[in-house]
């Protein structure tokens, strides 16, 4: 059953504190994931994912749903921080830091690697270079193919949902979703020593 985001954001924004750890709860590993697609760090991941809920914390009145749903409100939201975090890193981003790949915590929180418990060593590690193929083969998406690809693929919003986080119509997000797939189905057909 989904819950009422509208009386929960209602719930907030007078004092309860119930109702802001269940909105928490409900969306972090949803955009911890999305921040991580589109970082390929971690680290940064864990730390978008924080400044996202204090710019959600701090923009909750905003919410309008009659302007769309809760899920495509923080995911906008989201995805405004995500840009902006790409602008302000771009110089950053031509050189990796040598520290790069020694985290082999993936996307997965710690809660997930408990329960990550039922996979044989053979299928985590096959899970776990396939996951790195896919990640590096978004990584040479272009910014517009990649978030399309991400928020339809990985995070499962509708088109009309995405057209909205985008501010773009519901027939180019079909073409960047079409063309995202077939660059991504390219790019992972090449020899995988060549995408990573």
């Amino acid at each position: 059953m989904e819950l009422d985001w509208s009386a929960v954001v209602r719930r907030c924004l007078h004092g309860d504190s119930l109702a802001w750890n269940e909105l928490v709860r409900s969306h972090h590993r949803r955009i911890y994931g999305l921040c991580y697609r589109f970082t390929n760090n971690p680290t940064d991941a864990e730390d978008l994912t924080q400044e996202v809920f204090l710019k959600v914390y701090g923009n909750l009145k905003s919410f309008d749903d009659g302007r769309g749903s809760f899920q495509v409100w923080i995911t906008t939201l989201t995805r405004n921080l995500l840009v902006d975090h790409f602008r302000r890193t771009r110089g950053q981003r031509v050189t990796d830091s040598l520290d790069q790949g020694w985290d082999e915590s993936s996307e997965l929180s710690p809660i997930d690697r408990l329960e990550d418990g039922g996979r044989s060593p053979l299928e985590h590690a096959a899970q776990k270079q396939l996951e790195k193929m896919v990640q590096a083969a978004l990584g040479r998406l272009s910014p517009e193919l990649r978030e399309a690809v991400i928020l339809r693929d990985l995070q499962d919003l509708d088109y009309k949902e995405i057209a909205q986080v985008l501010s773009i119509p519901e027939g180019t997000v079909k073409s960047r979703i079409s063309r995202g797939r077939a660059e991504l189905a390219r790019l992972l057909e090449q020899n995988p020593r060549q995408v990573m």
